[in-house]
């Protein structure tokens, strides 16, 4: 399991499989995550760990997403909630799709020059719905492929 600084914490709501390989997708899904954002406090776009998990276009997508935190030079804390997960396989059970829900709410950025901390304009929905895309590797390892997201699509 990856480890995040005890100033940043994800807490990962329900993430129970109906079957052994729903609980695959969803427990690598979940390192997956832990990994980019440790990559996000590491200042580490290249991280080996978020690559373990990513499949070549998922890596291109992830790291561009550290990146948008690295460049400005802000790593993350506080509290981001995950909930909602729902995985669906799909026939050549080689390919599943994860949506899920995030609240940002509790999350924050802050600067590591300034030490400034931020969080999400008072008038931005906190809620963040995903859609990831994952392959299982030859090594059956499901490797995120896409992630699409949209802010305030979450069913309150």
């Amino acid at each position: 399991m990856i480890e995040l600084p005890g100033s940043f914490q994800l807490s990962f709501a329900d993430w129970k499989g109906t079957d052994t390989q729903q609980q695959a997708v969803l427990h690598d899904a979940k390192e997956e995550l832990r990994a980019g954002y440790a990559a996000i406090i590491a200042s580490d776009p290249e991280s080996r760990a978020v690559s373990f998990y990513d499949t070549n276009s998922g890596r291109a997508q992830s790291k561009k997403w550290i990146k948008s935190y690295t460049d400005k030079n802000v790593t993350v804390i506080g509290k981001l909630r995950v909930f909602d997960p729902k995985v669906t396989l799909l026939d050549d059970s080689t390919t599943a799709s994860l949506a899920y829900c995030t609240d940002e709410s509790e999350a924050r950025t802050k600067h590591r020059k300034t030490g400034k901390v931020e969080g999400n304009p008072p008038d931005m929905e906190p809620q963040v719905y995903y859609l990831v895309t994952l392959r299982k590797s030859s090594e059956g390892v499901w490797q995120n492929s896409s992630v699409r997201s949209e802010r305030g699509k979450c069913a309150k």
